[in-house]
């Protein structure tokens, strides 16, 4: 049986984990909170427009990552963008990017992964900034999308099911953390894989999840339990893992296609019907309770991975309701 008090300790500190902690510094800095125009904390910026929602993320990239592996930098850029888009319940319409480099050697390999990513995804490349005489690489992105119906980070309740939505087709690249599965897929799988993602918003399945991101399904948990001003509680036994991989890794990977969604109980079996018919792994590894604190549990333990009203993770919990008289 997994020692979650073990595993609650190491994630607690992994960096991956605590990384997601400077949006709160940044967010206090701006003096955003998550009922700013946008909504800081979700996966993408949601604004109303018309029927629906506009909407706009931005993904930068750490600069050692972009000068060690150039083309899997520039490949990032578009599906990270893609899949924060996607996480919102919507369809990404465009990509600007902002690159430097030394030279334009240097920035070819960067720029072909984004060209090969933006045509596998169908996503246009429409402009940017750049500049081939800086003294090391550096590359950021930013998408645009629409939305119809919104999946959110604010809107899990407790008694909601926690699905985890993996394509575990994949495997990993040496010590690296992340999970692509995305190299030998043809293009109509990636983008039908993405449309999921819309289609269960726009049928009234899910309406509060997040991308599975750098800091794994630890770390998105953790943001999500916040966000929602709810706990969670992860049945670490219930969560399925690549062949050969510790759960200790696996609970802060960063795989290509990743999501938690928080759904009724009476709607998982629609959701992952829908998911399975794909060959994508989806099944409750968790639910939604009242309360702030990410719990592990396996049989009767139980340890707590972050507890957010003693600690804050983003700084982005609800706002507390007013005292009544």
């Amino acid at each position: 049986m997994t020692d979650v008090a073990a595993l609650a300790a190491t994630l607690a500190a992994h960096p991956h984990v605590t990384g997601k902690r400077d949006i709160d510094t940044v967010c206090a800095a701006l003096a955003l909170g998550q009922d700013s125009p946008g909504r800081p904390g979700d996966d993408a910026a949601a604004l109303p427009d018309g029927d629906g929602w506009q909407l706009m993320a931005t993904e930068g990239f750490m600069n050692d990552f972009v000068a060690q592996a150039p083309w899997f930098a520039g490949w990032c850029a578009v599906m990270v963008n893609v899949s924060d888009i996607a996480a919102m319940g919507g369809r990404a319409t465009a990509l600007t990017n902002a690159l430097w480099a030394p030279d334009a050697g240097i920035a070819a390999e960067i720029l072909r992964g984004m060209a090969e990513a933006s045509a596998a995804y169908g996503v246009p490349i429409v402009g940017g900034h750049s500049n081939l005489r800086t003294d090391r690489p550096q590359l950021a992105a930013s998408i645009w999308g629409r939305a119809k119906a919104l999946i959110t980070s604010f809107d899990a309740e407790p008694g909601d099911a926690l699905i985890a939505a993996v394509d575990m087709r994949g495997h990993y690249p040496g010590d690296s953390d992340n999970f692509p599965a995305f190299l030998s897929a043809p293009p109509d799988r990636l983008r039908g894989d993405l449309a999921l993602l819309p289609e269960l918003a726009e049928a009234g399945l899910v309406r509060a999840g997040k991308d599975i991101s750098q800091g794994g399904i630890a770390g998105t948990a953790v943001m999500l339990a916040e966000c929602s001003g709810v706990g969670i509680e992860i049945d670490t036994d219930a969560i399925p893992l690549p062949a050969d991989t510790a759960l200790a890794r696996w609970m802060v990977t960063f795989p290509s296609f990743g999501f938690l969604l928080a759904a009724k109980p009476t709607d998982v079996a629609a959701i992952c019907t829908r998911l399975a018919a794909r060959d994508l792994s989806a099944g409750v590894i968790g639910r939604v309770t009242p309360g702030s604190a990410v719990t592990l549990c396996a049989g009767d333990t139980r340890a707590t991975l972050w507890d957010h009203a003693a600690q804050p993770y983003l700084g982005l919990a609800p706002a507390p309701e007013p005292a009544h008289a």
